[in-house]
C-alpha cells in the first residue's frame, strides 16, 4: 500500500481499491467532507475518524487537490514524532 509519511506518522496513502486517504485535522476535515461531498475513509470495516477520501474528480485535479495534500503534511508534521526502535 503506498502511503507518505513524517514523523513516523501517516498522512496520505492510497488503497488497495485505489482511493487516496488523507489525514487533516478537525476543521479541515470538516471543510473538505461539506466541499466535496466525501466521507471519512473506511479500511477494512473501520472508519479512520482522521482520513477523507479523496473523490475521483479530485484526484484527477492535481492543482486543486495540492493545497489539501499540504495541510494533511502540514497537520501531521505539527505532531509528536513517533518514537522509534533507537529511540529512549
Amino acid at each position: 500500500m503506498p502511503y507518505t509519511s513524517v514523523n513516523g506518522h501517516m498522512f496520505a496513502f492510497v488503497s488497495p481499491t485505489g482511493l487516496l486517504a488523507l489525514r487533516m485535522p478537525a476543521a479541515d476535515r470538516e471543510a473538505f467532507l461539506a466541499r466535496f461531498r466525501t466521507k471519512l475513509h473506511v479500511a477494512h470495516g473501520t472508519v479512520m475518524k482522521e482520513y477523507v477520501t479523496v473523490p475521483d474528480d479530485l484526484f484527477a485535479d492535481p492543482t486543486t487537490l495540492a493545497p489539501y495534500f499540504r495541510t494533511s503534511y502540514a497537520y501531521v508534521a505539527s505532531l509528536k514524532p513517533e518514537a522509534t526502535k533507537g529511540s529512549t
